[in-house]
């Protein structure tokens, strides 16, 4: 697993690559939050495009995300999800949940 936080604008923006997984959410989940701490943007936007694989342990960082960036008046926005990957985001609800924000 691989990543990129990058600020653009009043926004974070979080490239992801491989595999999200059990062995790679915690320094994902800490690296995100203290970006987010730091340059305190108004949207996270999380690029899932180089994502390949994602179990439930992926989807519990978005939804920790997700929860962080609402409790800071904030959102969060998913681009670019392969196929497998937005299939289950479909599955788990989370597309539903984010609505326009996801996709």
């Amino acid at each position: 697993m691989r990543f990129e936080i990058e600020p653009v604008g009043n926004s974070l923006v979080v490239k992801l690559y491989g595999e999200i997984d059990q062995h790679s959410t915690d320094e994902i989940r800490s690296d995100i939050d203290r970006a987010i701490s730091i340059k305190n943007p108004a949207t996270l936007i999380i690029d899932l495009g180089g994502v390949e694989l994602m179990d439930s342990s992926g989807l519990g960082l978005i939804m920790g995300r997700y929860k962080l960036m609402a409790a800071r008046g904030g959102r969060l926005m998913l681009v670019r999800p392969q196929p497998q990957v937005d299939k289950v985001l479909e599955l788990s609800g989370i597309k539903k949940m984010l609505g326009r924000n996801c996709g």
